[in-house]
């Protein structure tokens, strides 16, 4: 039982120090078996002795050179088993450390055994219908042995595998290469375990875990994220520098084990393409300004992808940009990648003098694209269903969160943007409850919010900003009520087939204008949004649903760029520059 004195005094110097000579004694090892294979084995070989003799011979030095093998193998896991006792033992003393700081700042007093003591509330704490001080003191000693428990649970756990590898070299069970092999697996597993357990819990505000990360020493931070960027690249409440660094090793693992997986079923091949689609705008960017941040990277769903220009911890004006139906993995190193760019150059271009960020988000399952119908897949009428979106919607919040905890200085001015479906998954996520955070929002192609008016977003109406084309074809589409579905996504897209087909005008033909499919239409007069001048576009053109975040600076899209310019302005803050137009 590791006790409270013995983790808040551990110094776990030592146990890097034994690790790191077990990491060169493998390291050492290993060259003198690759000699005795180069210049001893292969040299038998190849000299071709046959016989009863060379037979004998050639078998003993192949279990010579596996046993060898093996004991390299072991010695690795013992540098590894070491490894991830300090890292486990360290987190738990991060979090220990953090709970004793905060009951010093409170006024407890905190006994060897953890027992959390505070003076008695004076006449008025007791009155106070918010004196909280006895559950602030229990939550301060759950935490306490929280840290303790983790510390306990690894101690005991390493110390069976130390046991065991201990053992192995006694007996020499472990020259066998098979067991060894094991032995490897088992400690890497149990590290995982360990270090996943010593990490703020999945429910942690993002500004618990930037607290917990911020009392690592750099060293250790590095070490986490070389050792595990799977647990840091993509935790809201983690630096952006730091889940970038960890992103970009995540991201070569992904391309590495989607390569090797054969073979890739036509999702997996998606993702693969998604992650090569990355790594190569990721390379197309290194060292431009303003720098490309990988700030999220998965294959969970459809695939993950979180795409920066610009550090968002540090800039002043921040948006984070959803894309909507269609959008795959290859987007976000692709068209939505330009279209985040756009934005950063509008609000550059509008505001000078401040710094910007601005990203794509890709957190969440969009519907595929309606191309996908030909094929048989039925996933794309899940456009006209609101549960991707509403999934969408609560990891948005909480990846705005993030950003709001990490943030250094003064707070950034936050803008939530969403384009078609995903404009329904920034309404829904400022239905939450507390919003968004975001100071203004931003739908673009919206065909509604579920939301009735823009008061209901959690943002003055006034910072609800709508850009509509008219000749947008989603901005048009009629209402549930209006095609006579109760909301069954497969039998509503055969009556709204024709309003996705261009060269009709029966989607114009709504008995009620202000009701789309998910609500009132954020563009009319009565939603109570602020409309933005946007191009009307070609006549039942998807274009016009494509071209709200064309290219600011590109004499091809001059048709197109009063909407970017306008996304610009209200992303750097300069309303009074915003080109408005009355509500529908």
């Amino acid at each position: 039982m590791v006790s409270l004195a013995e983790l808040r005094e551990a110094d776990l110097g030592p146990l890097d120090s034994v690790a790191a000579a077990y990491d060169k004694l493998a390291a050492a090892f290993q060259g003198h078996v690759d000699q005795l294979n180069s210049q001893v084995v292969k040299h038998i070989f190849d000299n071709r002795w046959i016989g009863t003799a060379a037979g004998a011979a050639n078998t003993s030095l192949q279990n010579t050179s596996n046993r060898l093998d093996a004991a390299h193998t072991e010695m690795s896991a013992m540098g590894a088993l070491l490894r991830e006792a300090a890292d486990s033992f360290r987190l738990a003393q991060s979090k220990l450390q953090e709970a004793l700081q905060d009951a010093q700042n409170g006024g407890f007093t905190v006994a060897n055994d953890g027992t959390v003591t505070w003076p008695p509330p004076a006449a008025a704490e007791r009155k106070d219908p918010d004196y909280n001080t006895p559950q602030q003191g229990k939550d301060i000693a759950n935490r306490i042995s929280d840290a303790v428990t983790e510390a306990t649970t690894a101690d005991a756990r390493i110390a069976k595998l130390l046991d065991d590898l201990t053992q192995r070299a006694r007996t020499g069970t472990g020259l066998d290469t098979t067991q060894a092999q094991k032995d490897l697996g088992t400690v890497t597993q149990a590290g995982t375990d360990l270090l996943s357990a010593g990490f703020p819990g999945k429910d942690s505000k993002p500004a618990d875990v930037l607290t917990w990360w911020n009392r690592l020493t750099p060293d250790e931070q590095q070490r986490l994220i070389k050792t595990h960027p799977d647990l840091i690249g993509n935790r809201d409440g983690i630096p952006s520098l730091a889940r970038d660094q960890a992103n970009r090793i995540n991201l070569t693992n992904l391309i590495n084990q989607y390569q090797q997986k054969q073979p890739l079923s036509a999702d997996d091949k998606v993702k693969l393409d998604g992650f090569n689609a990355i790594q190569a705008k990721l390379d197309q960017n290194a060292g431009k300004q303003p720098p490309a941040l990988l700030i999220g990277v998965g294959d969970q769903g459809q695939g993950r992808g979180i795409l920066s220009y610009g550090n968002p911890d540090t800039a002043q004006n921040v948006s984070a940009y959803v894309p909507g139906l269609g959008t795959t993995l290859s987007s976000v190193g692709g068209k939505d990648a330009d279209r985040a760019y756009n934005v950063w150059l509008s609000a550059t271009k509008a505001d000078p003098n401040a710094t910007t960020a601005s990203m794509v988000w890709l957190g969440y399952d969009p519907p595929p694209g309606l191309d996908k119908l030909a094929d048989g897949d039925t996933r794309p009428a899940e456009v006209l269903s609101s549960d991707r979106a509403q999934s969408g919607a609560v990891s948005y919040d909480q990846f705005l969160n993030g950003l709001r905890a990490t943030h250094e200085g003064a707070p950034a001015h936050l803008t939530a943007l969403g384009h078609s479906y995903g404009s329904t998954t920034v309404g829904l996520a400022a239905q939450q409850p507390g919003g968004t955070g975001a100071d203004d929002i931003i739908l673009v192609g919206s065909p509604g919010t579920g939301a009735d008016k823009a008061s209901q977003l959690n943002v003055d109406p006034s910072h609800v900003w709508v850009g509509a084309a008219q000749n947008d074809p989603v901005t048009h589409l009629p209402s549930k009520t209006e095609t006579g579905v109760d909301g069954a996504v497969a039998v509503a897209l055969p009556p709204l087939a024709p309003a996705l087909v261009p060269g009709t005008d029966w989607l114009y033909n709504q008995a009620d204008p202000h009701q789309l499919w998910f609500g009132t239409d954020p563009a009319s007069a009565q939603f109570g949004a602020q409309r933005f001048d946007v191009a009307d576009g070609l006549p039942l053109s998807f274009d016009s649903h494509s071209n709200y975040m064309t290219n600011p600076n590109s004499p091809a899209d001059a048709a197109t760029k009063d909407s970017i310019d306008n996304i610009g302005q209200i992303v750097a803050g300069q309303y009074n520059n915003v080109n408005r137009e009355a509500g529908r």
